[in-house]
């Protein structure tokens, strides 16, 4: 067959396939000598993360957002276009979505005689509600007028009932204790260190997988990319986590008395890392 106004090679070129975002970050990455490791140490996202992302696998991740977010994040680290990586994440999004069957129904229109009921039908139908209402109000009072009263909404709660609670979040406040974190995610970068910089701890935690604070450590504190992804205790009772979305948290005082302080005071506004932007 004879394709007329393009050129056999032109046309060749136009059925070739583009290449996805992830085999883009991919071919960028191997370009520039990196491994998975080392893109997963600038990011801090995990390898995991980052394999699912070069597979074009993003609903292995947690969501729509964080496959955008960390791919903008990755293609920063190899030196692409993150907008034109997250623009080609959208599109693979949306191409994967499963296709949505409507179902037809065939409209009522107003003016068919056939489907619009006889008024002497509305008239019938109107005067027996309204009989049935004059019937249940002689017969039965109470339905149009029931008896009995609204509680009193102002009546002050008795003291005793209000100082259980108050007891009960006081006795949820540890007072002192060995602290432990442990990871809520697999391949969670973290680094905890003294006030002197002397390294305690630096690696990939596991998901499930814990790790105390020494006790004699001066001045601990804490580095990681996900202070979200940490449940922390002080003396075995559980305490908030440090951020309620992916956060970076660095030279973060991590004793017993600064947790515990932390607890009372105002909770300052999270600043979310990219990894979690569009």
């Amino acid at each position: 067959m004879v394709r007329i106004g393009m050129p056999e090679e032109t046309f060749e070129e136009a059925q070739l396939p583009l290449e996805s975002a992830g085999t883009q970050l991919r071919n960028a990455r191997k370009a520039a000598g990196l491994s998975l490791e080392e893109v997963a140490a600038r990011t801090k996202i995990g390898e995991r993360q980052l394999e699912a992302i070069e597979a074009d696998n993003f609903e292995n991740l947690a969501g729509k957002t964080y496959a955008i977010g960390f791919s903008r994040t990755y293609a920063r680290a190899v030196g692409l276009d993150d907008k034109k990586i997250a623009d080609a994440v959208r599109t693979q999004l949306a191409d994967a979505e499963p296709y949505q069957h409507t179902i037809s129904v065939e409209p009522f229109e107003p003016g068919d005689p056939a489907r619009v009921p006889p008024s002497r039908l509305a008239w019938i139908a109107g005067l027996a509600a309204i009989a049935v209402l004059v019937v249940l109000a002689f017969v039965w009072p109470g339905f149009l007028a029931p008896a009995g009263t609204m509680p009193d909404l102002l009546k002050p709660k008795p003291a005793e009932t209000q100082a259980a609670p108050a007891k009960a979040q006081e006795d949820a406040v540890p007072t002192g204790g060995a602290v432990v974190f442990t990871a809520l995610e697999p391949d969670i970068w973290v680094k905890f260190y003294d006030a002197s910089g002397e390294q305690l701890m630096q690696k990939q935690m596991a998901e499930g997988e814990s790790y105390t604070v020494p006790a004699d450590a001066e001045g601990p504190q804490l580095w990681t990319g996900r202070a979200d992804a940490f449940k922390i205790t002080v003396g075995g009772k559980e305490l908030p986590r440090l951020a309620d979305v992916p956060t970076t948290v660095k030279d973060m005082p991590v004793t017993a008395e600064a947790l515990i302080e932390r607890i009372s005071a105002p909770k300052p506004a999270s600043t979310a890392t990219a990894a979690a932007s569009e």
